[in-house]
């Protein structure tokens, strides 16, 4: 592979990776709501 595919490979890594932290972590901020929302009611 050329270091332009590999370089393009990365990218789309670390973009993958990107918008699965970010959706890993409004699962949690979701959860985190839910949770405090049944424990006030």
């Amino acid at each position: 592979m050329t270091p332009e595919e590999l370089a393009a490979i990365r990218a789309r890594q670390k973009s993958r990776a990107l918008v699965t932290g970010v959706l890993l972590g409004a699962l949690v901020v979701l959860f985190f709501l839910i949770t405090i929302a049944k424990l006030s009611g």
